[in-house]
């Protein structure tokens, strides 16, 4: 069984998750160790700058090519971390730009000098094959879902809350759906960070503080983006101008971080499914937050659990993730499907970078 290290750097720009796993990208024989390793203060306000400047940088610029030479660092540190002899590693990179409209997506990092400096083969560029036919190019997780979920009962909904928040519908024949939902914990980090200076809401403290703003949330949740059909997927700043007219800017740190988590919990709520899902299982770092845990029992009335309840790994499964589908892409399986990110096909993508 291949031996494989996944990466994975996500749209809250913390850090840099590493997990080591046996799988020939069908089955999974083993989970080894993970690790996290969070980005210095400064590549994070780099990072988060870049997000803003992304559709008129190139790549020549000198600020993106200290980023990425400061990322692919971190990236080169977790994998030598980790490595008893990886065969193949999965290297996501950073997204900074995601707009499958006009059938742009841009992940940067180095994965020749990733490939050069761990002596391992790299599998990157996960996304651009699909959006270049058509697809969403995201969310790329639902077919590692299923391998985990292939003996749970169905119908299962695998929510992952990160800066933005996605979600995998199982069905009971085993059909899959898969979608962004909308905001995860992006819009409330920047408001906490802002607001504090703090990185994000620990605890949800903020946010319990504080009381929703129903007119804002009204206007929040009547984007057009809720209503259109699956597949669908965001960019991390998509939300930026119906966020400032949405008069969120006028309430107090409290009320706006308050507001924020109940828009997240509503565009949960929104979702649509071909059958409601009898329990979610959630992800990523928003499990972490009681007020949206919390918020997410109350709305959806059915269990809500954090992915642990199962025994996986939800600080590592993103990370995992990517190691299983570099297994697929060394095999020439597909990665993306019509029915997670409406590619045409079922379609293999993805790249190799040798040493």
């Amino acid at each position: 069984m291949p031996r494989v290290i996944g990466l994975m750097s996500g749209t809250s720009l913390d850090g840099v998750d590493a997990a080591w796993l046996d799988t020939d990208g069908e089955t999974i024989a083993a989970f080894g160790p993970s690790l996290t390793l969070p980005y210095d203060a400064g590549l994070r306000r780099d990072l988060r700058m870049i997000l803003d400047l992304a559709p008129t940088l190139g790549d020549s610029d000198p600020r993106l090519i200290s980023a990425v030479d400061r990322l692919t660092g971190y990236h080169i540190r977790a994998v030598k971390a980790l490595d008893r002899g990886a065969d193949i590693i999965g290297f996501h990179g950073q997204t900074i730009l995601h707009q499958p409209a006009r059938r742009r997506t841009w992940q940067v990092g180095d994965a020749a000098r990733l490939a050069r400096e761990t002596g391992v083969p790299v599998a990157h560029d996960f996304r651009s094959a699909d959006v270049a036919a058509g697809g969403q190019g995201a969310p790329l997780v639902p077919v590692y879902h299923a391998a985990l979920a292939a003996k749970l009962p169905k119908p299962l909904a695998v929510l992952n809350i990160g800066g933005v928040a996605n979600v995998t519908f199982i069905g009971r024949d085993g059909a899959l759906l898969a979608f962004d939902t909308g905001p995860g914990n992006g819009p409330l980090d920047d408001w906490c960070a802002r607001h504090t200076g703090q990185p994000f809401d620990k605890d949800g403290a903020l946010a319990r503080s504080g009381q929703a703003d129903k007119a804002v949330l009204v206007r929040l949740l009547a984007d057009a983006y809720f209503a259109a059909p699956a597949p669908k997927s965001l960019d991390r700043l998509d939300f930026g101008r119906v966020l400032a007219a949405s008069g969120l800017n006028g309430l107090s740190a409290p009320d706006g971080a308050a507001t924020l988590a109940a828009f997240t919990i509503g565009s949960v709520a929104a979702a649509i499914f071909p059958e409601p899902p009898a329990r979610w299982l959630i992800c990523g770092g928003g499990r972490r937050n009681p007020v949206l845990m919390d918020g997410l029992r109350r709305t959806l009335g059915v269990p809500v659990e954090p992915v642990e309840t199962e025994g996986w790994d939800g600080d590592a499964l993103e990370a995992q993730c990517f190691g299983f589908l570099a297994a697929r892409v060394a095999n020439g399986r597909p990665i993306t499907f019509p029915t997670t990110t409406g590619s045409p096909v079922a379609m293999a993508g993805g790249r190799i970078q040798n040493i």
